[in-house]
C-alpha cells in the first residue's frame, strides 16, 4: 500500500493531556492529520472500522478493551490500518504480545517526541519499530525462553477471556461485564471460571494482580 501524503491518524488513550501532546507533536510535522481522539478501546475499534484511518496510535492500558485487543481486531478487520502501541510498560512479554497482535511498533511514553514521529513514519512504511532499542535483545531472549518452555506464552487466555479479565480486575460485576461485551451474565461467569482454572487462581485479588502484571490495567 502506498504511503499517504498526509496520514489520517486515530489517537486512543484515556489520558486527555497525553492525547493532546501527541496530537500537537504529530500535526506540527505536516504529514499527519489526527481525525479522531478516543478514550477507550471499544470506541477506538468502532471509529477505526467506521472512518478512513491510516494509522492508529493506541495506549496498551485502556478501559473496556486493551490496546492489544484493539490491535487484534484491526488486524482481523482492517489490516490496512497500521497500529502503533504507546505504553508506559517497558516489558518484553507485552512487546511480544503486541507484535503478535499485529502492531507495527511499540513505543514507551517516556520517549522523546521525535522518536514517536519516527515510529509513526516507520509503521506507515510497513516497518516494525521498537523504542527503546534495548527492547530488541529483550524480545529475542523472551522468544528463546518461550521456545524452551521457560516462560508462559502470552496467549494462555483467549482474546475474550482477556477482555473479561480486564473488566473483572477493574471491579465490574458479571452483569456490568455482560453489558459491556454484549454477552449474557452466565457466559461471563463461565469465562471467569475458565480464567481462574487456567491461571490456577481462586479470587479476584489474584486476577487483579495478574492483570496488572500483564499490563491490562494500570497499578
Amino acid at each position: 500500500m502506498a504511503i499517504p501524503l498526509t496520514a489520517r491518524t486515530l489517537l486512543a488513550d484515556d489520558h486527555v493531556l497525553l492525547r493532546q501532546a501527541v496530537r500537537a507533536t504529530l500535526e506540527l510535522q505536516g504529514d499527519f492529520r489526527v481525525v479522531a481522539e478516543v478514550g477507550d478501546g471499544a470506541e477506538a475499534v468502532s471509529v477505526a472500522l467506521r472512518e478512513r484511518v491510516d494509522l492508529a496510535i493506541i495506549d496498551i492500558s485502556m478501559p473496556t478493551v486493551t490496546g492489544i485487543d484493539v490491535a487484534r481486531q484491526l488486524r482481523d478487520h482492517r489490516p490496512d490500518i497500521k497500529v502503533l502501541i504507546l505504553t508506559m510498560h517497558e516489558r518484553e512479554d507485552l512487546l511480544f504480545e503486541a507484535l503478535r497482535a499485529g502492531a507495527a511498533g511499540y513505543v514507551v511514553k517516556s520517549a522523546a517526541p521525535a522518536d514517536l514521529v519516527t515510529a509513526a513514519r516507520a509503521a506507515l512504511r510497513g516497518e516494525v519499530y521498537l523504542y527503546p532499542e534495548d527492547l530488541r535483545p529483550l524480545m529475542a531472549s523472551f522468544l528463546a525462553a518461550a521456545r524452551d518452555g521457560a516462560v508462559e506464552m502470552p496467549d494462555a487466555l483467549s482474546t475474550r477471556e482477556l477482555g473479561v479479565l480486564k473488566l473483572v480486575a477493574e471491579g465490574q460485576t458479571n452483569k456490568q461485564i455482560a453489558e459491556v461485551l454484549s454477552i449474557s451474565p452466565k457466559t461471563v461467569a463461565r469465562h471467569r471460571e475458565s480464567i481462574l482454572g487456567k491461571l490456577g487462581m481462586h479470587d479476584r485479588v489474584g486476577l487483579t494482580r495478574y492483570a496488572i502484571r500483564r499490563g491490562l490495567i494500570d497499578p
